[in-house]
């Protein structure tokens, strides 16, 4: 009789522990969860937390709501040129409406990066399409991915209940054939400019030149005429010298004239002067008489 009672309390204590781990579950805090009765859904979007539900005929499928990495292979597209590239990317997904992303890949992350992976690359492939490979070269990667990932965040969304976060490029390459005509290119684009600038440069020393000509030309001629008038003013202050010493003593004025005149006159070796010796060259030189004294 102990022996059936106690059998009673040890199956009703394990009943009672089945139903509790069959009625209550845990949603972590990285996790949305669903519940489905017989497959179909009757609670969406379930919070983290403790629950209950009804064992056997409720059941519970919980979906990792962190960000997830979608590490695409690289993938060959057409510029507006018609110019291959070959680009790395990779897409930052995440789920944000359980209900739908179950409905849409029945909670399988394989399927669900199945259904994505082609979205990103036609939408890659339309983005590429539209630009030039310069602008492709130039542009800056993060804007260029803005427009594709605004794009296909809303169509994912609806279609499976995912948020595309970013798209990422991390390499952009060219075919061998095609670097090399952006090699040459871009090449040529530098030759022009350096041309450009030194054709510039030449313009810009050639005014420098001009200006410090005319500067030079200026400066002579002040230099010249502040001389003239130097001279000029020179040459009056001696001739008002000469004339007040020629004003003081005549007569010694025409003996020192007289004097230059011959020094004047016998400055070659050969030189020969024949004068009278009554004319005016010697009266200076003439002795006075004894009777004059």
């Amino acid at each position: 009789m102990i022996n059936n009672r106690s059998l009673l309390i040890v199956g009703g204590l394990a009943a009672a522990a089945w139903l509790a781990s069959s009625s209550l579950y845990v949603v972590d805090e990285t996790e949305r969860a669903v519940k489905l009765r017989f497959g179909e859904i009757i609670e969406e979007n379930i919070q983290p937390g403790l629950h209950f539900k009804i064992p056997i005929t409720q059941t519970i499928r919980k979906f990792d709501t962190r960000v997830l990495t979608l590490d695409t292979d690289a993938s060959r597209y057409l510029t507006l040129e018609q110019k291959a590239v070959i680009v790395d990317s990779y897409v930052k997904w995440q789920v944000v409406n359980p209900t739908r992303y179950y409905e849409a890949t029945a909670g399988d992350e394989l399927q669900a990066v199945r259904l994505i992976q082609p979205r990103v690359d036609e939408s890659l492939r339309n983005e590429f399409g539209r630009l030039n490979l310069q602008q492709i070269i130039s542009e800056q990667r993060d804007e260029l991915m803005t427009g594709p990932t605004q794009e296909l965040d809303k169509l994912m969304r609806d279609e499976l209940g995912v948020a595309i976060l970013d798209i990422r490029v991390k390499r952009i390459d060219l075919p061998e054939d095609v670097s090399s005509a952006v090699y040459d290119r871009m090449r040529s684009e530098r030759e022009r400019e350096a041309r450009e600038w030194r054709a510039q440069g030449q313009e810009e020393a050639e005014r420098i030149r001009a200006n410090a000509d005319r500067r030079r030309q200026v400066l002579l001629a002040q230099a010249r005429e502040r001389s003239e008038t130097l001279r000029g003013e020179g040459d009056a202050e001696a001739a008002g010298i000469f004339s007040q010493a020629y004003g003081k003593d005549e007569e010694f004025f025409s003996f020192w004239r007289s004097l230059d005149a011959y020094r004047d006159s016998f400055k070659g070796d050969g030189d020969m002067l024949v004068l009278d010796p009554s004319s005016d060259f010697f009266q200076y030189l003439k002795s006075p008489s004894p009777t004059s004294e």
